[in-house]
């Protein structure tokens, strides 16, 4: 029970004393009155009873005041050192406050300086684990470093579909996947969004009758990329060790996924077995026809020399056309080769940080960077490109005298520009033309390859500039920019150096046969969200800007696996709500509308639980949005603003900061949405151990616990 609550509990108490003495004393007093005095005292009493009733109050208030000055020297604050020290159970470098009589200040320091002791010793404890574990968190991270950087996209399961595991490969091939665009790939989420549980039966039904091995089958994504997938079984450690054989279960405990795409190189097969088709169906009747005709000439020798020029006629136009589609059939099949050859992702700045060294080294000229955008990325065959770039220096040095270039990379929407550039002299558009038609030639070495083929090859264009203002020229390789490196859009850079797409402990058995009220706080998977608002009155009128989501699954933060979204809220901004998070009209013009928006974030929290911290106020902001949208946010709720109320029923403020200084939780990047998330997140992992101690393990307890705290009656 609250402190409040007992408070005003021992005043009433105390009254109801008071007046039960009161009246006692009456009665004692006038139970010895006869007549005459029994009524002059009456009379008296009747005259009096004002003042009687003021002095009882008096009296009260009173002993209000004094209970009230005992209950805040000697009673709250001992139930805020109790609160204090569960939350040190949870964060060691809580300490008490130093509050109340001069004896709780002792306590105080002599319980701060136990818990001194004790964070001493566990830190020596957590040294001697670190170097125990040291060997196996470097086997770890190879395993992880190796995963991730598979070509394969890799993905294990448990055996109820669960995804335990997956690289950045697969992260890849699935990202945008779902219908509402975003990636249905995640820790946790089912397999089963990819693919169709059917394939992965029959798969999984096959290899358990063979008693092991592995089976293909081929799939096809909604954005119609072509997928080979792998399946190969886990074998159970658990029921091995035992050496037990259960014949109604399998004897593997998840399965992995290999995963390939096959687009491009059925693309590329389909079309060069269509173009032989082609060949063949189009150059069989002119075979026909030659033979034909030189069968004629061979049985009728002595035709005349005018049916002897027709038949000539026919084989040189039949033997036109052959060669004609075997040329162009050989300019397809060239096309075709071209559009297998390799190209890799890489960093625009790298690419000119080789390029500058190899120009110098090969051509010796001296070459410097001009402006480089450090965040441009691009794919393309790096050593194709460096040999055309290169090839450019030399004929500039060799037939214009240029003896100094620059590099320049900047990104134009979807391109990226790449310049060579050079001072003083300008050179015809029919050189230029030369030039890039003309096999290269570098230092000895030659290739049969053109500079306009090698740019073709990367998908991207080269011009000849002139820059008459500041007397100068370049080259410029127009290539596609890609969006970099992982994933569907730049969430957030995470502490972690190495994202962690893996949670074995997943394999374990849950209780997921119970309902969800029943289910342990521990065993459920979380979206902790937050929103950004034009302002705090959802039903005047008042729109989200923003909203931020983190995924919480077997009790990790998986940074990785966020979403974040500004949204165009169709009105002006307030000046005070633009101060708070920095939201300008600008940054909100061009994004999608609310109506947009909340599909996809629905697709993103489904079969969570939802936390936020005063989740009342965001939840209304989606509630008054269901009509218009169609959209309804049915998932349970759990809010910490009411778990903290909960836990620490007797402290003065349950602000976010507030609790997360409490709990030892770092506050960064506040009222932006996925920051509130996150530090939304952390604060509830912290609690989770907390409430357990209280008793309250289950979704049902927890949401129980929240409907009984006072501030669990504010609307908006």
């Amino acid at each position: 029970m609250c402190t409040r609550a007992k408070l005003v509990a021992a005043v009433v108490v105390a009254s109801a004393y008071l007046a039960a003495v009161a009246l006692a004393l009456a009665y004692v007093a006038g139970a010895g009155l006869e007549g005459q005095e029994r009524d002059v005292v009456t009379a008296l009493v009747d005259r009096r009873l004002g003042a009687l009733v003021m002095v009882f109050c008096f009296a009260c208030v009173f002993l209000f005041l004094i209970l009230r000055a005992v209950h805040g020297f000697l009673v709250q604050p001992l139930a805020r050192a109790a609160e204090e020290a569960i939350a040190m159970v949870e964060q060691p470098a809580t300490r008490l406050s130093l509050q109340g009589s001069s004896e709780l200040h002792s306590l105080a320091v002599a319980v701060n300086r136990l818990a001194d002791q004790r964070q001493r010793h566990d830190a020596e404890i957590e040294i001697r684990v670190r170097a125990a574990n040291a060997a196996a968190d470097a086997d770890r991270n190879r395993f992880a470093v190796l995963m991730s950087e598979l070509a394969q996209g890799v993905i294990v399961c448990n055996m109820d579909g669960r995804v335990l595991l997956y690289n950045r490969r697969a992260r890849a091939l699935f990202a945008g996947t779902s219908a509402q665009g975003i990636a249905a790939l995640g820790l946790g989420r089912s397999i089963y969004g990819l693919f169709d549980r059917h394939l992965i039966g029959y798969a999984l039904e096959h290899i358990e009758a063979r008693g092991g091995g592995h089976r293909h089958f081929v799939s096809v994504t909604e954005a119609g990329r072509l997928l080979r997938v792998l399946v190969a079984p886990i074998p159970d450690a658990d029921r091995d060790a035992a050496g037990s054989a259960d014949a109604g279960k399998p004897g593997f405990s998840g399965y992995m996924t290999m995963i390939e795409d096959m687009t491009e190189a059925f693309d590329s097969e389909s079309a060069r077995d269509q173009l032989l088709q082609d060949l063949t169906e189009s150059s069989r009747g002119p075979v026909g026809s030659l033979r034909a005709a030189a069968e004629t000439l061979h049985d009728y020798g002595d035709m005349s020399a005018e049916e002897r020029q027709r038949f000539l006629a026919v084989v040189r136009d039949e033997a036109e056309g052959i060669a004609l589609r075997v040329e162009a059939a050989a300019r397809s099949f060239a096309a075709v080769l071209k559009s297998r050859w390799p190209l890799e992702e890489m960093l625009g700045a790298d690419l000119l940080t080789a390029a500058r060294r190899r120009i110098a080294e090969r051509c010796e000229i001296p070459v410097s960077l001009d402006e480089v955008d450090p965040d441009v990325w691009i794919k393309v065959d790096g050593f194709s490109l460096l040999q055309a770039m290169s090839y450019f220096a030399l004929r500039l040095r060799d037939e214009y005298r240029i003896r100094e270039l620059r590099l320049r990379l900047v990104r134009d929407g979807e391109m990226a520009c790449l310049d060579l550039i050079w001072s003083g002299v300008f050179m015809s558009t029919e050189t230029v033309m030369n030039w890039e038609l003309d096999p290269m030639n570098l230092s000895g070495e030659s290739s049969p390859l053109t500079v306009r083929d090698i740019v073709e090859r990367n998908g991207g264009e080269v011009w000849f500039q002139r820059d008459h203002a500041a007397y100068r020229a370049y080259f410029r390789f127009l290539l596609p920019a890609v969006s970099g490196q992982g994933g569907t859009a730049p969430l957030l850079a995470t502490a972690d150096s190495r994202p962690e797409f893996y949670d074995f402990d997943l394999f374990r058995d849950e209780e997921t046969d119970l309902a969800l009220e029943d289910r342990l706080l521990a065993q459920l998977s979380y979206t902790v969200f937050d929103t950004e608002t034009t302002g705090l009155n959802p039903s005047e009128g008042d729109e989200i800007i923003q909203i931020g989501a983190v995924r919480i699954v077997n009790r990790r933060l998986l940074r990785h696996e966020a979403y974040e979204q500004l949204i165009d809220p169709q009105r002006s901004l307030p000046a005070q709500s633009v101060r708070i998070h920095g939201i300008s009209a600008d940054m909100l013009a061009g994004q999608p509308p609310i109506g947009r928006v909340l599909p996809i974030f629905r697709a993103f929290v489904a079969d969570t639980v939802l936390v936020a911290h005063n989740a009342a106020f965001d939840m209304r902001f989606l509630e008054l949005k269901e009509s218009a949208t169609g959209v309804r946010f049915d998932r349970p709720v759990l809010d910490t603003f009411l778990l903290s109320a909960a836990l620490f029923p007797n402290q003065e403020t349950h602000r976010l900061e507030a609790i997360a200084e409490r709990l030892g939780v770092s506050v960064m990047g506040r009222h932006t949405a996925v920051g509130d998330a996150i530090v939304t997140a952390e604060v509830f992992l912290k609690m989770l151990p907390l409430l357990a101690e209280k008793g309250i393990r289950t979704l049902g307890e927890a949401r129980a616990a929240s409907e009984k705290t006072l501030h669990a009656r504010i609307k908006y």
